[in-house]
């Protein structure tokens, strides 16, 4: 089989589209669309090409493999989430896409940050800091500063916490004008904001609650600015503010908040939604005389089990 730049092209689109389809409805809802693709991948790297088009297409499968990883991760399949990781950072290297490696190493750290395990993240993430600087994007170097932050964060150390989601906003800046790839394109004004309030409530849950006065404001920023093409991150980011009130007092605000966002996540084929909810009982329990506090935490108990 001779394969052609349109095949190539092809094959990128479909993953392009898939990646939106998993920020608007999670990755359960493309999961099996990618094991599908994931033969064609195959086949066409067994076809015949041009050098330039090989390491091209290796570049385009290894993106493949990195989709496939997130939407394992975001199913709640950790293991055969890095499996995936792994064979995506092997194809990206064989490509020489630095960027990707970056991209991958980023997103493998994700699933280590999730699982709490911080000090593993932060290996993936200075990974993928290095490939990089040597691939000269700043926008995957802001990506990976504002996770270097929230590992960071959850290890309880403020002060590189606080440098790291300082100099995320510097490289996401000098990043203006630059073409971006579908797999960093997710990373706007509005994950920026999301990232600096994420690792604000970190820091608020498990430092010092002052913290939450910086995370409320840079949160309800991004929550406004997210769409319907970002459902996903809306109701995680909505779910962070929600713990940030609760943390206030405002259990209220926390109440109408975390509902609002259970409403957006029952849409969502995403068990990340569903753990995120985690903190947010946390958080609320502390104030369960409330009778807001009560209601949220039956309406949590309720959704988890439904979910």
């Amino acid at each position: 089989m001779r394969v052609g730049q349109s095949d190539i092209d092809r094959l990128e689109g479909v993953v392009a589209a898939l990646r939106a389809r998993d920020y608007r409805e999670g990755g359960g809802s493309c999961r099996e669309l990618l094991r599908v693709l994931q033969p064609y991948g195959a086949a066409l790297r067994r076809g015949m090409m041009s050098e330039a088009l090989e390491r091209r297409l290796a570049g385009v499968v290894a993106d493949l493999y990195n989709l496939m990883g997130w939407t394992e991760f975001d199913a709640g399949r950790p293991v055969r989430a890095e499996r995936h990781f792994r064979r995506a950072l092997e194809l990206a290297e064989e490509s020489g896409h630095d960027d990707l490696s970056a991209n991958v190493h980023y997103r493998l750290g994700r699933v280590y940050l999730h699982h709490r395990s911080p000090a593993e993240a932060l290996v993936q993430f200075g990974q993928g800091q290095r490939a990089a600087r040597r691939a000269g994007t700043p926008l995957s170097q802001a990506i990976l500063s504002a996770n270097q932050a929230w590992a960071y964060a959850l290890l309880g150390d403020v002060r590189q916490a606080l440098d790291k989601i300082s100099l995320a906003p510097e490289q996401f800046a000098d990043a203006s004008g630059d073409s971006v790839p579908s797999w960093s394109a997710f990373f706007t004004a509005n994950d920026m904001a999301a990232m600096i309030g994420t690792v604000r409530t970190e820091l608020a849950r498990l430092v010092d609650v002052r913290h939450s006065r910086k995370a409320i404001p840079a949160l309800t920023e991004a929550v406004d600015g997210y769409g319907a093409d970002m459902a996903r991150s809306r109701s995680l980011t909505m779910i962070w503010l929600a713990v940030d009130h609760a943390l206030e007092g405002d259990l209220d605000r926390a109440a109408e908040v975390g509902l609002a966002a259970m409403e957006i996540a029952d849409g969502i084929r995403s068990v990340r939604t569903r753990d995120r909810l985690r903190p947010l009982s946390e958080s609320v329990r502390k104030r369960v005389p409330d009778i807001n506090a009560r209601d949220l935490l039956d309406r949590i108990a309720t959704f988890r089990v439904s979910a």
